[in-house]
């Protein structure tokens, strides 16, 4: 709750700010002057390989699943997210789980839907944010699990540009980062897939 009130702007008396750059905010997000992106990336659904779900080639055959296939599966999303609506949408809303977007538990962290739970057999397949989903997937080692990327539809926006952001008025300090952007794309680049990032283009298609 309220980060970059507490952490871009925040400032003591005396005091220099306690940070002066936010990295991984939506391109264009208003309480921060946003840089140009620097990647591009999707939610994804992540499940285990031979569990049922190996023919799925998009996040639309997941509804053309056999009813036997389906009325087995659970799914689990994190609430208020791009993917409880999609599903909703679908009319799949009994075969989720939701889990809470924010919690006070300093112990919990976004990719224990894909390392615990999905890892352990607890739910049967998850969707998350990309960078979430191919990062923790690639360090579960007890089950292959498989990334599979997924394009927005009317009503339901999965594909986001992500940008850094600094301050309003600090021009000179935005120009510098998106300077260093554009330099530094390659490595940025590299950096991302090290990580199993998913990339789209602007079309929302995964660029290999």
């Amino acid at each position: 709750m309220n980060f970059v009130r507490n952490t871009l702007r925040y400032q003591l008396p005396g005091e220099d700010y306690r940070c002066d750059v936010v990295m991984g905010v939506p391109a264009g997000y208003d309480q921060v002057s946003a840089t140009i992106p620097y990647y591009h990336s999707t939610y994804v659904l992540v499940y285990p390989r031979g569990k049922g779900l190996d023919g799925l080639k998009s996040g639309t055959d997941l509804f053309a699943l056999p009813p036997e296939t389906l009325n087995k599966l659970t799914i689990g999303v994190y609430d208020r997210s791009p993917a409880s609506k999609w599903l909703v949408t679908h009319g799949l809303e009994a075969r989720t789980r939701p889990y809470p977007i924010m919690s006070p538990d300093p112990e919990q962290y976004p990719g224990e839907i894909i390392e615990k739970d999905l890892a352990e057999g607890k739910i049967g397949a998850a969707i998350v944010w990309g960078p979430i989903g191919g990062y923790f997937a690639k360090r579960v080692h007890s089950v292959d699990l498989v990334v599979l990327p997924l394009k927005s539809e009317p009503g339901v926006k999965f594909d986001y540009e992500i940008a850094m952001g600094v301050r309003y008025g600090e021009r000179e300090w935005k120009e510098t980062i998106e300077k260093l952007i554009r330099e530094k794309r390659a490595a940025i680049a590299q950096i991302l897939r090290e990580y199993n990032v998913p990339i789209v283009d602007e079309h929302g298609d995964l660029v290999q």
